[in-house]
C-alpha cells in the first residue's frame, strides 16, 4: 500500500490523498485480501470494471505465475527423499507466522477486552477445529465487538468519486452473499470436486479479516484434513509463498495446482486463485456506491474491531496446530525458529534470503 501511495498519488497523481485514505480505509473494514482490494479499487476508480480488472491482473499474475510453477515442480519433488530441506522450510515458515501474530496483535489485541476475544477465539478452534467453526468465531467476535468494545476508529471525511450506481452495487452484493449460501450446498449435491474447490476457496476468500497471513487457518482446514494437500506440502508452500513477491492470497494457486484430486496443474491453481479473488471483485465494487453513508455507522466499526481481534485468535491456533506441532521437535528447533525470527524481525533481511538460508540449515539439523 505504500508502494501505491508514492506511486499513483505522489507520482502519477491518480487520485487525492484523502481519496486514497478513503479506499484503504474501506479495504480494510472488508474481508479479503486489503492491498488487492486497494488496487482493485485504485483500477475502478481510475477505468471503470475494466480497470478494476487489469489491475488486479498486473498486482497478482506475476506472483500466481511463479507459485504454480513452483507448486508443480513441488509435485514432482519426492518430499520424502528431502525431509531435511523440508524442515528447514517448515521452521522458516514458523518464524514468518509468529512476527505475523506480533504485530497484528500489536495493532489489534491493544487493551485488555481485545486480548480476551483473541484468546478465547483461539481456544475455541483448537478445542473445535474445523473450518464451520472458524466462521462461527468470526460472526460471534463481531457480536461480541458490538456488546463489549468502545472504539474510536475513525474514518477520512472524502467522498470516494462513484463510478458504479447503487444498483449495479446492489446487484453485486446480492451476487455474494447468495453465493455463500448456495455454493457449498452446490458443491454437496453434484459432489464434484471443481465445485467443491471452487465453493470452499470462495468462502476462504469471503471470510479472512485482516488478509495476509490470516488466510492460513483456513485454508489449512479446508484443504488438509480433507486430504487435498497433505500438511509437509502446505507447509512447504506457505514458506516458498514468502519469498514469492505479490498478494500472499496467491498461495490459493499453489493449492489448487498441488493437490491430488483433478483438475489440478495450471487449473486447479486457476479455479483457486479465481474463486479466492472473486468476493473482494463483488465486495470492492459492490461496496464503493454505499461507502460515503455506511462508512460512519457505530456498529459497523465496533464489530470489524472485534473481527479484527478474532483472527489475532484464529492465527494463534493455527500456530499450534498444525504448525508448531507438526514442525518443532527438539529444543534445536526452536532455537532456529528464534534466529529466522530475528533475521526477519530485526535484521529485516528479504524474506527469500531467509528461505534460502533455512533450506540449507535444514541439511545439518
Amino acid at each position: 500500500m505504500g508502494y501505491f501511495q508514492k506511486e499513483f498519488v505522489e507520482n502519477r497523481k491518480w487520485l487525492e490523498s484523502e481519496t486514497y485514505s478513503d479506499l484503504v480505509a474501506l479495504c480494510q473494514f472488508l474481508p479479503g485480501p486489503s492491498s488487492s482490494q486497494v488496487g482493485m479499487a485504485i483500477g475502478l476508480l481510475r477505468a471503470g470494471v475494466s480497470g478494476s480488472i487489469a489491475a488486479w491482473l498486473g498486482f497478482t499474475l506475476p506472483s500466481a505465475l511463479a507459485l504454480i510453477t513452483l507448486g508443480l515442480g513441488i509435485s514432482h519433488f519426492d518430499l520424502n527423499l528431502h525431509t531435511s530441506t523440508l524442515h528447514g522450510l517448515k521452521l522458516v515458515a514458523t518464524a514468518v507466522i509468529a512476527q505475523a501474530i506480533w504485530s497484528m496483535a500489536r495493532n489489534h489485541c491493544a487493551e485488555f477486552k481485545k486480548i480476551l476475544i483473541a484468546l478465547i477465539s483461539a481456544a475455541t478452534i483448537l478445542v473445535i477445529p474445523s473450518s464451520f467453526n472458524q466462521v462461527a468465531v468470526i460472526a460471534i467476535s463481531a457480536v461480541m465487538g458490538i456488546l463489549i468494545l468502545n472504539t474510536q476508529t475513525t474514518f477520512y471525511e472524502s467522498h470516494l468519486p462513484i463510478t458504479v450506481n447503487k444498483k449495479t452495487g446492489l446487484i453485486l452484493l446480492t451476487i455474494f452473499f447468495t453465493s455463500i449460501l448456495i455454493l457449498p450446498l452446490i458443491a454437496n449435491e453434484t459432489n464434484s470436486y471443481w465445485v467443491d474447490l471452487f465453493a470452499n476457496f470462495f468462502q476462504t476468500g469471503s471470510l479472512v479479516f485482516g488478509g495476509g497471513h490470516v488466510v492460513l487457518p483456513l485454508l489449512q482446514a479446508q484443504v488438509v484434513p480433507s486430504g487435498w494437500v497433505s500438511n509437509e506440502t502446505f507447509l512447504a508452500g506457505y514458506a516458498i509463498a514468502q519469498a514469492v513477491p505479490g498478494p500472499l492470497f496467491t498461495f490459493a494457486a499453489y493449492l489448487g495446482a498441488v493437490s491430488n484430486q483433478t483438475p489440478s496443474g495450471w487449473l486447479g491453481g486457476s479455479i483457486a486463485l479465481i474463486a479466492i479473488f472473486l468476493p473482494s471483485f463483488l465486495l470492492v465494487i459492490g461496496i464503493i456506491p454505499f461507502w460515503n453513508e455506511f462508512k460512519n455507522i457505530s456498529l459497523l466499526k465496533k464489530s470489524m474491531v472485534g473481527v479484527n481481534a478474532s483472527v489475532v485468535g484464529l492465527l494463534m491456533g493455527a500456530f499450534y496446530n498444525p504448525v508448531w506441532i507438526n514442525t518443532i521437535f527438539n529444543i534445536k528447533d526452536v532455537v532456529f525458529v528464534i534466529v529466522f525470527y530475528l533475521m526477519l524481525h530485526h535484521l529485516k533481511l528479504a524474506p527469500w534470503l531467509v528461505i534460502l538460508f533455512g533450506a540449507f540449515i535444514g541439511q545439518f539439523i
